[in-house]
């Protein structure tokens, strides 16, 4: 019997493996981030005007792509999706939020009339599950920044696909020092999915001589037709025939 065998150690506590987790979901989802901020969302230009792409700051070189051992990938993949899932089932009560809520800024004659209208409490009991979502994504990625990516861009991005927002794929090459067999997992969705193509049927000769008898008919019939219409003619010739015999 496998009990308490669920899932892999990883060669770490509990809290430890969950704090792994969650960093590696926060990194993943970072990599979606603007080339010209870092994790933090601080521009590099602000603090080093010399900073550039090619200086090598922490700009990502694939977007939606992370780097670690299969083990890790095996087991952070569901821990990704299913906060993909929370996001995206909370995008409809947004939704329906969005419809009475109020453009007035607050503070303003307008806001506090809206307050107190039934409007605010129409938006009020419908945004309520999208903000028991947005809490519960910041426990399990722990980074705010990541939150926004997940309900901004990724959550929208897959809202018509039940599941399977990523995939894993095996590096040939070990890492260094361990030689711990490396993976990549990043998003689906992306220029780099297979395109199904079917191929041509080849043709065969015995498709070709199926098809001559077929085609023999059709020559046929233009020349039974012609061959009836003589005969349709040969009657109107025989009372010119009678005339000369009375004559």
């Amino acid at each position: 019997m496998r009990h308490l065998k669920k899932g892999r150690r990883l060669g770490r506590s509990a809290s430890h493996r969950k704090a792994l987790f969650r960093n590696m979901a926060s990194s993943l989802l970072l990599t979606e981030r603007p080339d010209d901020v870092n994790e933090s969302y601080f521009r590099y230009s602000d603090y080093l005007a010399a900073d550039t792409p090619a200086t090598g700051h922490n700009t990502p070189k694939v977007k939606g792509r992370i780097v670690t051992t299969v083990e890790k990938a095996k087991e952070l993949r569901p821990y990704v999706e299913k906060c993909i899932t929370v996001a995206k089932n909370a995008l409809p009560h947004l939704r329906e939020a969005e419809k009475f809520a109020t453009k007035a800024k607050p503070n303003t004659d307008e806001y506090k009339k809206w307050r107190k209208s039934e409007d605010w409490q129409k938006w009020n009991a419908a945004i309520a599950p999208f903000v028991a979502a947005r809490r519960r994504a910041v426990e399990m990625l722990g980074n705010q920044r990541a939150v926004e990516i997940l309900f901004d861009e990724v959550a929208p991005r897959f809202e018509d696909r039940d599941g399977g927002y990523t995939r894993i794929l095996k590096l040939a090459k070990p890492r260094l020092g361990d030689a711990g067999m490396q993976a990549i997992l990043e998003f689906v969705g992306n220029e780099r999915d297979r395109v199904k193509t079917e191929a041509e049927r080849p043709a065969f000769d015995s498709d070709e001589e199926a098809a001559a008898p077929t085609a023999a008919p059709e020559a046929e019939a233009p020349a039974e037709e012609e061959a009836a219409a003589p005969e349709a003619e040969a009657p109107a010739e025989e009372p010119a025939d009678e005339e000369t015999k009375d004559s």
